[in-house]
């Protein structure tokens, strides 16, 4: 029978940021009773990947695995969200997806398209730093975390290719991997690559609670 999971250290940072955690089913024809019980929005990381139809591509990488219902959820409910101005914050496959929603393409495989020694699915602990990105002066991440350099976990196979004007890149590996995006039409519309919920830097800390201020900034 098929089941939820969802790794505890997500819900233990937006409680030790100060905000209330839940967990969302599934379920697109809810996205609009969800919409008014939700003050702000975390898209989270999973073991799947866009479907490449979403943004025009013809042709899908042997690579990709894709979870239909969930990501129809995750648009509808990100679309929403955005619609009516409440904070988002993709976390890796959901800053793809983020990413797609805005009007970007994706990279479905990077060992295929990006020329780089660098492991973005990590041989090391998630616990650890994988490699460090550089961080966007005058960006919304850039005021969030106070430095432009921030080591980071790295979990993903696929990456963000290309951006429309309305998406400011954020942070960049340092073979050139887009690592971060943002679109400033929104007040908090923000997505990394990398899992800021394992706290491995002080950058994710100020990450996370500048996502739950801002969710809490209306109540």
């Amino acid at each position: 029978m098929p089941w939820y999971a969802l790794r505890q250290n997500y819900a233990d940072v937006i409680t030790m940021s100060g905000g209330i955690p839940i967990a969302l089913p599934h379920e697109p024809e809810l996205t609009n009773h969800y919409l008014q019980l939700l003050d702000g929005l975390v898209i989270t990381g999973g073991a799947f990947d866009v479907d490449p139809a979403m943004f025009g591509a013809s042709s899908r990488h042997s690579t990709v695995i894709t979870k239909d219902k969930r990501t129809t959820f995750e648009k509808n409910i990100t679309e929403a969200m955005l619609g009516a101005d409440k904070p988002v914050l993709g976390i890796c496959g959901g800053q793809q997806l983020m990413h797609v929603i805005l009007g970007g393409t994706l990279i479905q495989h990077i060992p295929d398209e990006v020329d780089s020694s660098i492991a973005h699915e990590q041989p090391n602990p998630r616990t650890e730093a994988g490699h460090d990105v550089h961080v966007t002066e005058g960006t919304l991440l850039h005021r969030i975390v106070g430095t432009t350099r921030l080591p980071v976990n790295s979990a993903h196979h696929q990456a963000a290719k290309d951006y429309p004007e309305n998406i400011t890149i954020n942070a960049i590996a340092p073979d050139g991997v887009i690592e971060g995006i943002e679109d400033s039409r929104y007040r908090f519309c923000l997505g990394v690559q990398w899992h800021p919920e394992y706290l491995i830097s002080d950058g994710d800390r100020k990450i996370m609670d500048a996502f739950v201020q801002e969710a809490a900034r209306d109540q």
